[in-house]
């Protein structure tokens, strides 16, 4: 059982802004309203796809998300450039860790620096006890099921059971950062909690 009080009190001594929905509408239409007339960058997420956030805010701001663009390297390089920042997460902890695991980098740099304003969306199937079962998490349970909807060629995509730490080319867990706290170089950053099961 989630305990969403300790980890907002958690998360908001560690810099962050919390909010919590029942369903992934409700977190999608408070998103929505709080984002209008500018540039907005989505990291990959299928968090983000399953609450329809990209077709909303298109109506009013201009938006970059590799998915839904031809030329995707243009769309990362211009969604990091964006004032606002939209990702998902792989784990989070009660104790306010956040931790993300990406193959090129892109949206856990952008989730880090440069942004006035970052949401991170999180359904409640992304929260563990503490930093190590976040780690865990993202290792073992979203990256070989990210691996496995992107039809990689890697151990962990083919048996989907875990992290099997592979060399292969296609391997998508090449980087992972650990958010301790709201680092210094982004404006608000605001994590939107969701009680529905969202994701990987």
């Amino acid at each position: 059982m989630v305990n969403y009080d300790l980890l907002t009190e958690n998360l908001e001594k560690r810099g962050y802004k919390v909010s919590r929905f029942a369903t992934a509408a409700q977190a999608a239409q408070y998103i929505d309203g709080k984002i209008d007339g500018t540039t907005v960058g989505i990291g990959g997420s299928v968090t983000v796809e399953e609450m329809g956030l990209y077709e909303m805010l298109c109506k009013h701001n201009t938006v970059y998300w590799h998915w839904r663009e031809e030329d995707a390297e243009a769309a990362r390089a211009k969604a990091v450039e964006a004032e606002v920042y939209i990702s998902s997460v792989n784990g989070i902890a009660e104790t306010g860790e956040i931790v993300n695991i990406d193959g090129s980098g892109n949206r856990l740099a952008a989730t880090i620096y440069g942004h006035s304003r970052v949401f991170f969306v999180v359904g409640s199937n992304k929260i563990a006890p503490d930093a190590d079962g976040a780690m865990w998490r993202a290792r073992n349970i979203a990256a070989p099921k990210n691996a496995r909807r992107l039809g990689c060629q890697t151990p962990c995509a083919l048996k989907g059971d875990k992290c099997y730490d592979c060399s292969s080319p296609q391997r998508i867990c090449k980087v992972a950062v650990t958010m301790w706290a709201k680092p210094n170089c982004i404006g608000n950053a605001e994590v939107v909690l969701i009680e529905e099961n969202l994701g990987y």
